[in-house]
């Protein structure tokens, strides 16, 4: 007698919250943040052998991104809306989320880079509709985690932060003047956070010139790591250090998030601010 073969169990549980505020001096908040969990589904219709319902996979993959809209409240609010929603569309419509990420990742990044691009490209369209969207755009910063494998595509000036063993990883770069100026070591980072030009984006998704550069990041997650994705709100406001301190504090996400968003109004809140905390944990044994 033939056993049927068990679906795969996912690698790691993972839990989310995400939490956005307009922050203290904005009118308006033009931030976005998006979280999705997948899982191949099958809908019963009719079977002599089992109940009509829908039965679902172990296999999960979870969506994360995080949009700080640029150009004013109407169209900054606009641009981040449209990129979420052109990310939601490719990996619902488009996405074969389901094949081996280790043995797709050049086709998984491939086709997200190119949803990106195909971002660029509606919001440089819509905006050269009328006077009020000219030149909007938004930053863009996207984590797809599927069997242990964390990818983070990224644009603008948003941060995707890897929390573990009491230690804050930047996995991204931030895309903009005073970014640069850093890295080609004409500032030092403590210079950065006064400079005057610090908030001067140099790519974005959208904006008054049709192009994107699109940052890749890899890696694997383990149990007890900690994913934080969130908008220059945040980390313009409170530093790296007491991010840190926060994540390693609160083990819950939702408790987590209210107290990132908390200190950043403390702190004066000049911007929206958004943060996405994941927390990574063992698989739950079948049972």
């Amino acid at each position: 007698m033939t056993t049927p073969a068990q679906p795969a169990r996912p690698a790691l549980e993972i839990r989310s919250h995400g939490v956005s505020d307009k922050g203290r001096v904005r009118e308006h908040n033009e931030d976005q943040f998006l979280i999705a969990e997948l899982a191949k589904a099958m809908h019963f219709v009719g079977s002599t052998v089992a109940e009509p319902r829908t039965i679902f996979s172990n296999q999960r993959a979870h969506l994360f991104a995080v949009a700080d809209g640029m150009g004013g409240h109407s169209a900054g609010a606009e641009a981040s809306a449209l990129a979420v929603r052109s990310i939601e569309g490719f990996v619902l419509e488009s996405l074969r989320w389901f094949s081996d990420v280790r043995t797709d990742d050049a086709g998984l990044l491939r086709d997200f880079c190119s949803a990106l691009v195909d971002a660029d490209a509606r919001l440089i369209e819509v905006g050269a509709r009328s006077p009020e969207t000219s030149g909007m755009g938004t930053t863009m910063t996207v984590a797809w985690c599927q069997d242990a494998e964390l990818r983070v595509l990224h644009v603008g000036d948003s941060r995707c932060y890897l929390a573990r063993g009491g230690v804050l990883h930047q996995l991204t770069q931030d895309h903009t003047l005073v970014g640069e100026l850093v890295r080609n070591r004409v500032i030092t980072p403590a210079q950065a956070s006064e400079h005057v030009m610090r908030h001067v984006v140099t790519n974005a998704v959208g904006g008054t010139t049709q192009g994107v550069h699109v940052e890749v990041q890899r890696t694997r997650i383990e149990p007890g790591d900690a994913l934080l994705l969130c908008s220059d709100g945040l980390t313009g406001m409170v530093a790296d250090e007491e991010i840190c301190a926060i994540l390693a504090a609160e083990p819950d996400p939702r408790a987590a998030c209210q107290r990132l968003i908390t200190a950043a109004l403390e702190a004066g809140g000049k911007d929206n601010v958004t943060v996405i905390v994941a927390r990574c944990g063992p698989a739950a044994p079948p049972g």
